[in-house]
């Protein structure tokens, strides 16, 4: 445990002149004595760990030790590993491509309330990846990740709503989604936005605000609102 807190001290340049060789090498260490039975797991660490070799920062980049310390962290039961084992599956990166498996470490994330988890777990039932497609599963957990304010997420739900896809159709109910993300800066939503002020479809329609906002989406390169 002391390593590990050196490498913090290292990774951040936290009272130290920061350096990512020496952090991984302390982490690396640490590790070591984990094997070893010499010291107790944090899975927080095996997962900073992880994520130092996965980049290559400070190391060599090594996904498939990237992958088996982050499932000593999962089998701990840390959201955030879990979570991240999940995108190697999905991706199979360091690991076989599973798409199942990838839901399986998703939905233990997920209902630990990890927000990515629950937003990968929607993505997963929106397309059939892993999961039998159900559009109304997805909109679940897309609404769970939305509501701790990830953007991606509300602008899912504002797209549900507006095509009428896992939930009742509702244009209003797909703008407020749509604001929500698009005053957070995505650009799809500034472009959805922008599209509803420019027909009136869930507001009233207001051609000076829907520049606004196709301009806004625009300057982020949202190649339909340069048009």
């Amino acid at each position: 445990v002391a390593l590990y807190n050196v490498g913090r001290l290292y990774e951040y340049g936290l009272g130290l002149e920061k350096n990512e060789a020496k952090a991984t090498m302390c982490y690396d260490r640490s590790f070591a004595g984990l094997n070893a039975g010499k010291e107790n797991a944090d899975p927080r660490w095996l997962t900073n760990l992880a994520s130092l070799h996965e980049r290559g920062r400070g190391t060599q980049t090594n996904n498939v030790v990237a992958v088996e310390l982050r499932r000593k962290a999962a089998e701990m039961g840390y959201a955030r590993a879990q979570a991240q084992l999940g995108i190697a599956y999905r991706d199979g990166k360091g690991v076989t491509k599973d798409e199942a498996e990838a839901v399986k470490w998703f939905r233990l994330a997920a209902d630990q309330g990890n927000a990515f988890a629950q937003s990968c777990l929607g993505d997963a039932y929106w397309t059939g990846k892993g999961v039998a497609k159900d559009e109304t599963e997805a909109v679940k957990w897309y609404r769970l990740a939305a509501d701790q304010g990830r953007s991606y997420d509300q602008a899912q739900l504002g797209d549900a709503y507006r095509l009428g896809r896992g939930v009742a159709k509702d244009e209003v109910e797909a703008v407020k989604w749509f604001r929500l993300a698009a005053d957070q800066g995505n650009a799809y939503a500034q472009f959805r936005l922008g599209e509803a002020y420019q027909d009136g479809e869930g507001v009233a329609k207001d051609v000076k605000e829907a520049v606004k906002w196709f301009r806004l989406a625009a300057d982020q390169g949202n190649a339909y609102a340069q048009f």
